[in-house]
Order: C-alpha cells, then structure tokens, then sequence
C-alpha cells in the first residue's frame, strides 16, 4: 500500500513560486509507492503585504504538523520592517522547530560554470554543516543600539553545540560507507574567542565517540583560503551559524553560482529543504531562473524522508534526482546563468526527462 507524506509547501516571494512550480511537478511524478500531499503555506513579503505577517501561526502549524517542509526563496529587500531589517521567517521557522543542523553540500560536477580549474583527478563532493539556531544570530532583530555603539550577542550552548557536532560525524560515517573519507572539520575561531574555545571543546568530546573517524580543526579563515586553494581535501565540516552562512555562499561559488546550491535545515523531529539563494525579484516574472537549487533541495528532501521511513526506494528516488540534474549539466540542458538555452519551466522538464 502506498504511504502519503504530508508536505507544508512554502511558494515564498519574487522567483520562488516559479521555481516551486517544476519540483512540485517533478514530486508528483515519481510513482515508487509513495505518494505526497502538498498543503500551500503564505509566508514572506507577500503576506506581511497581505496580511500583516510574514510568517502566519497557521503556515507555523501547518509545518509543524508536516513530515517535511519545501520552502522557497522567501523574503524581498524592498519590503522591511519598520525598523530597517528585512523579514526572515526562514529562520523563525529554525529556532521555532529547533532545526539545528543546516547541511549545504558542495559538488563540482562536468558542465558546472565553477571558476575553479581542478587538478585532474582531483573531486570536490564535502558538506558543511553550519549550526542554524544560534551563534551571531542569537540577537537577531534584538541587538542593543545606541547613538554611538552597537551590539549583538553570539550564544553557544551545549546541547546544542553537542547535537549539531553529532549529527556531522555521524553523516561522516554514512558518507564513508559510501567511500568518502571518514573525516570531520571543526571550523571556528578559538585562537580569539573563549565561546568557540568552548565550542572546540565539545566538538572533540563528541569526537572521541566516533573513533573510526577522524577529526580535526580548522581556523575560518583559512578554512575560506582552503575552500579556494584545495576543496577537495575536505569531507564534513561543522561549524558556527554566521561563519555556514558565509562560507556556504562560497560554497556555492565554487558551483557556479546560489542556483546550484541545495540546503537542508534539520532537527530532531522536523526538517526544511530550501535553496540557498533569495528571491531574486529583479528577475522575477521572466521565467528564466535556475530551478536545480530547488530541485536538489526536494531530493535532500526524498533522501530525509526515505531514511526516516526505512523507506529504500525514496532513497534511491534521490540519487536519481541528483543524477538527473548532474545529466543536464553535462549536456548543457540549464538556464542562462549556466550557459544554457532553456528557461525555468524547461529546465525543470529537462529533469523530468531525464528522470
């Protein structure tokens, strides 16, 4: 008997329904006994506009409710609180759900526009795991102002700090199955700073229980110089919430670009699959951004719900996806940003075709 998933889908602003549109076809149109629900949630720009809020308690329930959340490009610069800031409620999502865990894999495949010209033999496949519930963004939207100072606080906790270092060894050890190397990189600022002192500490605690794998450290910024010089030495990394965010945007560089960079966010009950990128509203409307973030991001998706189901044939669905898309890049089936001749709508059926 087929099981249906509940999915609490987030459209979101500027291009982020249209690249929503070919993943949902794309999720409908796997058939391998499994079958989804999708239920529409307003959050964003929009609906702050429409309804005073940017993240109704209903689209909250509704996620919260979900076996998985899809959620799209939310947000638009054009449209602030009034106290100057842009509305995030991405992240009101992750500390309302305790989702802890971002995960933003890198991979340099043939057809990429990366601007690296790798050694040959030479494979960059790692993930960064950055922690999405504190850090710098503790303060976030509550930072103390006056006329001549300003500041914010960074909070490392330890249950926390120890819940996300675990879940990156323990993707090391599924990763090294599969016949990556088995290696975990704390990335962090402990020469300076006594919390990430405090973080390292953890980190190498967690470590000893993972004695098949090795763990090491690294400093951010010259984790930032090796992301350039090297980026193939590395497998997993975790690290602090405002050092992922950067460096997972220079992850998606090495790619060629944010529409190639899929994320998860996940926790221990609830996960939410995004693109990295934002709404992009000065190309909305144009049908021509890149679907294969989003894409991606529903085939993390796949391979969340088929491990947490024991459910083999979801997991397999979600390297098919990945293959797909990894197909139309080698054959130049992409949209204009990657050279290609095809707009959203055909790039996402390019998947499809594929698939």
């Amino acid at each position: 008997m087929s099981k249906t998933f509940e999915i609490a889908v987030f459209h979101g602003d500027g291009i982020g329904p249209e690249i929503m549109a070919p993943t949902l076809d794309l999720l409908r149109g796997l058939s391998s006994g499994y079958d989804f629900r999708f239920t529409d949630c307003p959050a964003g720009a929009a609906s702050y506009l429409d309804c005073g809020s940017d993240l109704p308690e209903a689209s909250l329930d509704t996620a919260r409710r979900a076996d998985a959340i899809l959620l799209s490009a939310l947000g638009d610069p054009a449209v602030r609180y009034p106290d100057g800031t842009e509305m995030t409620p991405q992240i009101d999502i992750r500390i309302a759900l305790d989702l802890y865990a971002g995960v933003r894999p890198v991979r340099i495949v043939p057809g990429m526009r990366s601007p690296l010209n790798l050694p040959d033999g030479k494979v960059v496949d790692f993930v960064l795991i950055r922690e999405s519930t504190e850090g710098l963004f503790h303060t976030q939207g509550k930072g103390h102002v006056e006329a001549d100072m300003a500041e914010e606080t960074l909070r490392l906790t330890r249950r926390t700090t120890t819940k996300v270092c675990d879940f990156a060894f323990r993707l090391a050890r599924e990763r090294k199955a599969s016949g990556s190397q088995g290696r975990v990189t704390s990335v962090d600022k402990a020469n300076v700073f006594r919390a990430f002192a405090f973080w390292r500490d953890i980190f190498d605690g967690v470590g000893a229980n993972y004695p098949d794998l090795t763990a090491d450290h690294a400093y951010v910024d010259a984790m930032a110089l090796w992301f350039v010089l090297r980026p193939w030495d590395w497998d997993v990394m975790v690290t602090e919430n405002m050092f992922g965010d950067i460096l997972s945007d220079l992850g998606a560089g090495l790619m060629g670009g944010l529409g190639m960079a899929p994320s998860a966010d996940i926790g221990d009950d609830h996960a939410v699959f995004q693109p990295c990128h934002g709404s992009a509203p000065d190309i909305a409307g144009r049908g021509i951004a890149n679907p294969f973030a989003m894409i991606l991001s529903a085939g993390m998706m796949l391979d969340w719900l088929g491990r947490r189901h024991d459910m083999p044939a979801m997991i397999a669905d979600a390297a098919r996806v990945q293959a797909a898309v990894d197909a139309c890049l080698a054959a130049g089936e992409t949209t204009g940003d990657l050279g290609g001749p095809l707009d959203t709508r055909g790039a996402g059926a390019a998947v499809m075709a594929r698939l």
